[in-house]
């Protein structure tokens, strides 16, 4: 199948996650950056480009979770199934704490995914302490 991601699909999956990344709730128009078109199982795993299995993904998010389908568990060190955000409630499985700048798992999928993905590394912290302080962040309502 082609990577190619129809324009209307893209306007779907943009309106679905409401311009922020599917994983981290990062909004677009609060980086520099262009956010990707992200297969959840991806396609070198037989995902398809629809839009049950696409997600608006940050570069960081997109990069970090490449094809994987699971994601090690730092508690249990087992490995989990990646969180779905076309499937998953993103609420179910993820918090914010200090207003919105440090994001915790809530699950074992949510843990995993915080992990694997670096969604607390010491830049993205103080870039959402700088949102949070302009009432930018964190995204209203939630995403799943």
């Amino acid at each position: 199948m082609s990577r190619y991601v129809p324009i209307d699909l893209r306007a779907r999956v943009r309106k679905r996650f409401a311009n922020c990344c599917g994983y981290c709730q990062t909004a677009e128009r609060l980086t520099a950056m262009r956010f990707e078109f992200e297969h959840i199982v991806p396609r070198s795993r037989g995902g398809d480009t629809t839009f049950e299995n696409l997600c608006l993904a940050c570069p960081s998010c997109n990069q970090l979770k490449g094809d994987r389908v699971v994601f090690i568990e730092p508690m249990i060190g087992e490995p989990v199934a990646v969180f779905h955000p076309q499937q998953q409630v993103w609420s179910e499985h993820f918090a914010w704490e200090q207003d919105g700048a440090i994001l915790i798992g809530k699950t074992e999928i949510g843990r995993a995914a915080v992990e694997a993905l670096q969604m607390n590394r010491e830049v993205l912290v103080t870039m959402r302490e700088m949102w949070v302080a302009f009432g930018q962040h964190p995204p209203d309502g939630s995403l799943g």
